[in-house]
């Protein structure tokens, strides 16, 4: 009896919560190591249909950098880059596609349906709701046919989730020409969250959140402002990797996101405990 009272309490915590979320818009960034972990990808998955039953509206961005190294691998093909940005060539930009629209994209909608929720992968193949340009790299490097979103098709994203409907959207952009690009996964869920006007844009990472101690998952900051933020990466504690990831969360926030979450994705319903939990288990970064 005690164990089913502990569960209605947890019900009961995360009620308002939920009242607080409901109809507001989060999207939800997958990534690196995450996608390649059948077991965590079925946990959070679950989290996201749960987010939709309970009356949020949850849009999946997702990427496949790892997924994209190996098939480019097995091709024969090099993988290079230049400050983090993979460089794609014509034979590059062949197994990006085939692999973020042909592969990961309708693997995450299929488990989405089989797990008993409603998906509809948004890629070049179906409707292509992401468009933009060619990059051009500041030092004058050709980064070949990458690319940066300057228009999100919102409506379409939007009428889905009005209908109940999960939209799932890879790393991919079109040119008003047709020709398409590969886009940075972080930032093609920057722009999505930028034009839904999203309530929060989730980082799914391998750490628990920014840590004052790097190598400390026990020092981990559970919230901060903007201002906070930037000065802990002025004094170094943010550092390393970690820094280009708060900068786009600031860079985000600026532009109308109201909350930004960095989460292990490894760890089991961690969606859930971030969102509809007290103390929550990563990051937040508010303005």
């Amino acid at each position: 009896m005690d164990h089913a009272i502990a569960k209605a309490d947890t019900l009961i915590e995360a009620m308002g919560w939920i009242r607080r979320f409901r109809g507001k818009t989060t999207v939800i960034k997958l990534g690196g190591s995450l996608l390649e972990d059948d077991t965590a990808m079925q946990h959070l998955l679950l989290d996201v249909i749960f987010m939709e039953t309970v009356g949020l509206r949850p849009v999946v961005v997702h990427g496949g950098g790892k997924a994209i190294t190996k098939a480019m691998a097995d091709a024969g093909i090099e993988a290079k880059f230049v400050r983090g940005r993979r460089v794609t060539d014509e034979a590059s930009l062949k197994v990006v596609e085939q692999v973020l629209a042909g592969e990961l994209n309708v693997h995450i909608t299929e488990m989405m349906e089989r797990f008993g929720g409603r998906a509809v992968n948004l890629s070049p193949r179906t409707t292509c709701v992401l468009h933009g340009t060619k990059m051009v790299d500041p030092d004058g490097a050709d980064l070949g046919f990458v690319g940066e979103v300057d228009r999100v098709d919102r409506d379409v994203i939007e009428s889905l989730g009005y209908t109940d409907q999960v939209a799932v959207i890879p790393s991919l952009c079109q040119d008003d020409d047709g020709q398409l690009y590969n886009v940075n996964a972080d930032t093609a869920a920057m722009s999505v969250a930028q034009s839904l006007g999203a309530d929060k844009l989730v980082f799914l990472s391998d750490v628990n959140g920014v840590r004052r101690d790097p190598d400390d998952p026990a020092s981990i900051i559970p919230a901060m402002s903007a201002a906070e933020a930037r000065e802990l990466i002025a004094s170094g504690v943010i550092q390393g990797g970690m820094i280009p990831k708060v900068e786009a969360c600031l860079e985000t926030l600026g532009r109308g996101v109201q909350k930004v979450h960095i989460i292990d994705g490894r760890l089991r319903h961690s969606l859930l405990l971030e969102i509809f939990t007290t103390d929550g288990v990563g990051t937040e970064i508010h303005a």
